[in-house]
């Protein structure tokens, strides 16, 4: 480290690193899980699976093909979700063995990043239900936004659209890659700002426009149930 670095520039360099651990993390649980979480495609396919029972048919692609015959089990499946991550998110003990908090840069409670990496599984998991491909970056970067508490309006302007809610991921996916993975960038502070410590917070709402005020507080069972109703408005049935 230069040690002509000052102070005040301390917190923006821990903030950035914590962005890029709190990003991978978001990845991680929606491609693979975290500890005992599971991926969002499996735990979808698991739990429409027990809806279907017989008439459960396994799906091997990265997107779900939307069947019309489907679509009343799909939502089932999806309420069926939305109730278990507001249950996980009311419980302070289902962190354990998430792990990699303690690593941070920036100290951020495991209940807080707890409830964001169960919001952004939830909105993946409703994205591939409806059609969507949860590894797409548009899709993820949606999904991300979601989690950190965004509604539909504040999304599509984060983005730089202006859409009504029934269309929004149609322009979303015209959006350019590069562009989205600036996005991603952002995304990467508002969480840091929604989910660090009071100083980072600080020095972030100095320079880094956050969506909707997304600025300290924690991430429960009440938000995680509003998380569940944006996904549902951002991902409709294509």
């Amino acid at each position: 480290m230069d040690n002509t670095t000052t102070p005040e520039e301390m917190p923006t360099g821990n903030a950035e690193k914590a962005s890029q651990q709190l990003q991978k993390m978001v990845g991680k649980v929606i491609d693979t899980g975290i500890g005992p979480l599971t991926g969002s495609i499996t735990w979808a396919e698991d739990r429409l699976k027990r809806i279907q029972g017989a008439r459960y048919e396994p799906n091997t692609d990265p997107t779900r093909k939307v069947k019309p015959d489907d679509r009343d089990d799909i939502e089932k499946a999806i309420r069926r979700l939305i109730v278990e991550s507001v249950e996980a998110a009311g419980v302070g003990g289902f962190v354990t063995g998430l792990g990699g908090f303690i690593a941070m840069p920036v100290t951020i409670p495991a209940n807080m990043a707890g409830a964001l990496v169960i919001n952004a599984r939830l909105a993946a998991a409703i994205a591939y239900l409806r059609g969507y491909d949860p590894t797409d970056p548009h899709v993820r970067t949606v999904a991300t936004l979601v989690a950190v508490g965004s509604n539909t309006q504040q999304i599509a302007k984060t983005i730089g659209i202006k859409v009504s809610e029934k269309v929004a991921m149609e322009a979303i996916k015209k959006v350019p890659i590069a562009v989205i993975r600036e996005i991603n960038k952002k995304a990467g502070f508002m969480l840091v700002a929604k989910f660090g410590t009071k100083r980072s917070v600080v020095t972030l709402a100095k320079g880094v426009p956050l969506v909707g005020g997304v600025v300290g507080g924690a991430v429960d069972a009440t938000m995680t149930n509003v998380v569940g109703r944006t996904a549902r408005a951002m991902f409709p049935v294509e």
